[in-house]
């Protein structure tokens, strides 16, 4: 079997950083055809966080951005620092004639302005391959879900629910570590962090023809800047099939620990799922008058026999398949969050933070 050899590089060395580490080292316990992975370079603007990072992490070397991009053998790039700066670090990127590949952490970018310029620096490079840090889609119940939900066995989309909901930013000493995510939407805030997400996923199962119709806003503390959002709740309406719903996100729901959860409401049925139960997800048709619970198990393809197929996955089994299917392309029934895919999740980010400006506004 050839594999393939993935020179990597990271701009970042923050947790998520760890992550994809994590995630790059174990492919090949999983996946016989995954490429061999170079840990070639990583960029932080702190010298002692990259020299640390690359140390500890087995990366070949510590760079400046400069140094980085300059680096002729790197061709495949993560870009996991600050969310304020993601535009920034892909736009230096993608003028590195060596590289393939870039995976972005969401969001994309900050505002308009850059989502129009990403449009014109995707056109300008169409041989570069883009992904977006949207794991979730790769979960095993939401790629059996989505696949169940496109046979049209549950009818046409009447209504839906989606919350993202985290409580640790009820601690001070919490949002104190986390001052790079409490910046101004639509860039920072609960939103954009967490949000994002559950957009995502609204998109991958209804399309892109979605629109925001109205936001609020909830929590404040003094240390945080009003702007951005510890709790937010959008109204949403899909002009391909009429449905309406809401999606909130919250950093300061009381005893939620970290939950994500669907529900979608048909004219022939529904389907439920919680990330607090990933092993399965839910679906209830009319015509049969009863709920059935799809077991999915670690479903992916190609099946591994590490650990196997029947291991409850976990949020980071989902990043490592997203890996997989960012290096190889070797799974046609995964949806794909490639940078369009991005900028609609930005659109509707770019939408919210201005619906919840208006309410503000309404509030004083």
């Amino acid at each position: 079997m050839t594999h393939e050899k993935a020179v990597v590089g990271f701009i970042g060395a923050g947790g998520i950083a760890r992550s994809h580490a994590y995630s790059l080292n174990s492919l090949k316990y999983y996946y016989d055809d995954a490429p061999f992975i170079e840990l070639n370079s990583v960029c932080s603007e702190r010298t002692d966080s990259r020299e640390s990072f690359s140390k500890r992490f087995g990366f070949k070397r510590p760079s400046d951005l400069d140094g980085f991009i300059k680096d002729k053998r790197t061709d495949t790039v993560f870009i996991l620092g600050p969310n304020k700066i993601h535009f920034q670090h892909l736009r230096a990127v993608m003028g590195m004639a060596s590289l393939k590949r870039i995976y972005i952490e969401k969001p994309v970018c900050s505002n308009h302005e850059e989502e129009v310029a990403i449009a014109k620096l995707v056109k300008n490079r169409p041989d570069i391959k883009i992904q977006v840090g949207f794991q979730y889609l790769f979960a095993p119940a939401i790629r059996e879900a989505l696949a169940f939900w496109r046979s049209g066995i549950l009818g046409t989309p009447i209504h839906f629910e989606l919350k993202y909901y985290h409580s640790d930013y009820l601690n001070k000493e919490y949002r104190d570590r986390r001052k790079t995510r409490l910046t101004p939407a639509p860039d920072g805030g609960a939103m954009a962090d967490l949000g994002s997400h559950a957009i995502s996923l609204l998109i991958a199962f209804l399309g892109n023809n979605l629109v925001t119709t109205g936001a609020l806003q909830g929590g404040q503390y003094e240390d945080v800047d009003e702007r951005s959002d510890l709790f937010s709740q959008i109204s949403l309406f899909d002009s391909m099939t009429g449905a309406v719903g809401t999606l909130a996100s919250s950093r300061i729901s009381s005893g939620t620990g970290d939950a994500l959860s669907l529900e979608f409401f048909c004219t022939k049925g529904s389907l439920r799922y919680s990330s607090l139960i990933p092993e399965y997800f839910e679906y209830y048709l009319e015509e049969k008058g009863l709920w059935t619970r799809k077991i999915t198990g670690s479903n992916y393809r190609p099946i591994t026999s590490f650990p196997s197929e029947h291991v409850a996955p976990g949020w980071l089994r989902s990043m490592i398949h997203a890996h997989y299917v960012f290096l190889t392309g070797n799974d046609q029934k995964a949806f794909i969050p490639d940078i369009e895919h991005g900028l609609s999740v930005q659109r509707l980010l770019t939408e919210t933070a201005e619906q919840m400006e208006a309410f503000r506004k309404l509030k004083t």
